[in-house]
């Protein structure tokens, strides 16, 4: 799981909850992240194929193999693409602008789901966090995040993590599968349905306020590791026929997967956030394992090559404050000279500990000085607030993929619904 943005509370929601502790940091060097392993997701036979999370082509070639005449495909598709996404509407009796027979053959072939609401809690700050349960029967986590100026969306993109960061309470946890598209937008539609955000019945989208202005994949997973799915979940958002969110208003973290940012900024466009948090490959070894396979240097030359990297669309740089491990006033002149070149801001997080975490937060003064450092230097440095620790908002630890993360892969594999 990928840390936290420069601007926005979300990844913090997803951090395991603060508990005072003692232990020295560091114990023992985590495994570098094993090779991934996607499992072919198998449908259920006979069933009614889910419009969510399509693409514009999918979509219609789906409309096409029901039935509709070719000539019709593109304004069909339409049609659905704005009831579903921009009206959210999910009954085809409710679509009045179609024919009713044309509603009835849709009916019998399709269905318009998102995810299953298992528990919502609201935090005294605001915040709020979503269990959801998706095909086969497996959870996630969604937390929104209201600020004056803004509400963040924080979506997962992988049901566990197949990452071993040390200070990240959700890589304890195994990779079960990646998130469909429909999976992942469908977080979205569901925070919509909560927050009543939905235009009313005859008001257009742009007439509305928009209670979520922002998204960050900052959740469960890797978003790099599950990138077509992420790609085409987001072009959803960004469509200004769909959930229409700006490209600029998207954030996605990854922990450093080489390969796939250069593609991210062409395919995708959104801001880049990373997961740092080191500024030597023997610190960063332990803390984000990756490391091992794409070091500190690697990362940084394919920074610079971002397509879309400019002053105006800066990286954030991610750094969890960890006491006595990364907080030193000599990593912070470091970590300057690392970045220099690189437009770019640095957002500090405390580390919200967890139950059996080999890490402490850093003192708060600790903290401060080193912001101090990195803005002398001319760079931003926010310092993270916490939110939502009431409602364990930060803990990101999933009790039903633990138990499910003991089955064997051909268990797995064999289930419908994958």
């Amino acid at each position: 799981m990928a840390v936290g943005t420069g601007n926005v509370a979300a990844p913090v929601a997803l951090r395991g909850r603060r508990r005072s502790r003692k232990s020295p940091a560091m114990t023992a060097n985590a495994p570098i992240t094993q090779d991934v392993l996607t499992l072919p997701r198998r449908l259920p036979e006979g069933g009614q194929r889910n419009l969510v999370g399509l693409t514009r082509a999918e979509l219609g070639e789906a409309l096409a193999a029901a039935g509709t005449p070719g000539t019709q495909i593109r304004m069909r598709a339409g049609q659905l693409w704005q009831w579903i996404y921009q009206k959210g509407v999910r009954d085809f009796a409710e679509m009045t602008n179609l024919a009713k027979d044309y509603r009835a053959l849709l009916a019998e072939h399709f269905t318009v789901a998102i995810p299953e609401v298992v528990r919502r809690e609201v935090s005294a700050d605001g915040t709020r966090k979503y269990l959801l349960r998706i095909a086969g029967g497996h959870e996630v986590e969604t937390v929104y995040i209201p600020e004056t100026d803004r509400g963040t969306l924080c979506i997962s993109s992988q049901v566990g993590c197949t990452l071993t960061c040390s200070f990240c309470h959700t890589g304890t946890q195994k990779l079960v599968r990646n998130l469909t598209a429909g999976e992942i937008i469908g977080q979205v539609m569901v925070a919509r349905d909560d927050l009543g955000e939905w235009p009313a019945p005859g008001r257009a989208p742009k007439d509305e306020t928009r209670l979520i202005s922002n998204i960050v994949l900052m959740g469960m997973g890797e978003p790099l590791y599950n990138f077509e799915a992420v790609r085409d979940a987001m072009r959803i958002a960004m469509d200004g026929e769909g959930i229409g969110i700006s490209r600029r208003r998207i954030t996605l973290s990854t922990s450093g997967v080489v390969p796939e940012i250069a593609r991210a900024g062409t395919e995708i466009g959104c801001m880049l956030a990373v997961s740092f948090h080191a500024t030597t490959d023997e610190v960063r070894d332990r803390l984000v394992p990756i490391n091992k396979r794409w070091n500190i240097a690697t990362l940084l030359d394919a920074l610079r090559a971002y397509p879309k990297l400019s002053n105006s669309e800066r990286i954030t740089f991610e750094y969890v404050m960890l006491k006595g491990v990364n907080d030193s006033d000599a990593e912070a002149r470091r970590l300057v000279k690392l970045i220099a070149g690189i437009p770019a801001k640095i957002n500090l997080i405390p580390f919200n500990e967890w139950p059996g975490a080999p890490y402490e937060r850093s003192d708060w003064a600790r903290i401060e000085a080193f912001a101090d450092i990195v803005y002398k230097a001319g760079y931003a440095a926010p310092i993270r607030t916490p939110r939502g620790e009431d409602i364990m908002a930060a803990c990101g630890q999933l009790r039903s993929a633990t138990e499910r993360a003991r089955k064997s892969r051909a268990g797995i594999a064999t289930e419908p619904g994958l």
